[in-house]
C-alpha cells in the first residue's frame, strides 16, 4: 500500500481520522498523519521535517507558500472553525450568548483552560484583554501548552475550556456549550497544500482533491467544522 505523510493542525484531527480511512479504502493510499498546533508545525517545516501534504491555518499556509516550502497551485481552503466553550458532561450550561453574558460566565469560573500555542488560545488571550478582564482570568487560568484544553475539565482542573469547537469535540466526558458570540470572533480557516519537495506528490494531490470535494462536507460538519 502506498503511503503519504501529512502534517495537520489539531483542528482537523477528528475529521481526518474518518476521512483518512475512507480515502485509504477508496485509493489504497495510507495516510500517516501527525497532528499539532499550526505554530508547532510551522517550526517543524522550517526545521526541514519531511511531509507530502500540510493542513494549517490559512495564514500559516500562506507563510510557507511565500517561503517556497508549499506549492501555491492546488492549495485549498477546507473548513472554517469557530472558537467555543465547553463544560464537563452533566454540568449546567452557562449563558455565553452575548458579550455581557460571556464576561459574567468567565469571571464566575474557578478556572478557564485555554491553549498557549493554538490559534484559539492566541485569540482568547486578546479577547479577554479587549474585554478588560485579562488580569482576573489569568490569575487562575489553566494554560495548556499544546493539546486539548477540554481534558482539564475531565481532570477537574478547570470549569470552562476554550478551543476550536472541532478540538473540544475530541474529548470524551465534556459538552460543548456553543461558540463564543460570532460578532466577537473571526473563524479560523484551515487550508491544505502540497509540500514542494513531497516524495509522494501524486498521492498528496489526490488526497488534497478528496479533502476539498463536496463528499467530505458531512464528516467536517459532524466534527464541529463549517465547510
Amino acid at each position: 500500500m502506498e503511503k503519504l505523510r501529512m502534517l495537520s493542525t489539531l483542528g482537523l484531527m477528528g475529521a481526518m481520522r474518518s476521512l483518512s480511512s475512507a480515502f485509504a479504502a477508496e485509493t489504497g493510499i495510507h495516510v500517516d498523519a501527525d497532528f499539532a498546533p499550526t505554530l508547532a508545525l510551522l517550526k517543524r517545516l522550517r526545521d526541514g521535517e519531511a511531509a507530502d501534504l500540510v493542513i494549517l491555518t490559512r495564514e500559516g499556509l500562506d507563510e510557507v507558500i511565500a517561503e517556497g516550502r508549499v506549492l501555491a497551485g492546488g492549495a485549498a481552503d477546507l473548513a472554517r472553525s469557530y472558537v467555543g466553550i465547553a463544560v464537563r458532561a452533566g454540568q449546567a450550561h452557562p449563558d455565553i450568548a452575548s458579550e455581557a453574558a460571556l464576561r459574567k460566565t468567565l469571571l464566575a469560573a474557578r478556572s478557564v483552560a485555554y491553549s498557549r500555542l493554538g490559534a484559539s488560545g492566541v485569540y482568547f488571550a486578546q479577547l479577554i484583554v479587549r474585554m478588560g478582564i485579562a488580569a482576573e482570568i489569568n490569575t487562575r487560568a489553566t494554560i495548556v501548552e499544546q493539546g486539548f484544553t477540554a481534558e482539564r475539565l475531565v481532570s477537574g482542573e478547570a470549569d470552562l475550556a476554550v478551543q476550536q469547537i472541532s478540538e473540544l469535540k475530541q474529548v470524551e466526558g465534556i459538552e460543548v456549550v456553543g461558540p463564543i458570540p460570532h460578532d466577537l470572533q473571526t473563524p479560523a480557516v484551515f487550508s491544505a497544500g502540497r509540500v514542494a519537495n513531497a516524495r509522494h506528490a501524486d498521492a498528496a494531490g489526490r488526497l488534497l482533491r478528496y479533502l476539498a470535494s463536496p463528499e467530505v462536507v458531512p464528516i467536517l460538519r459532524q466534527s464541529g467544522l463549517e465547510p
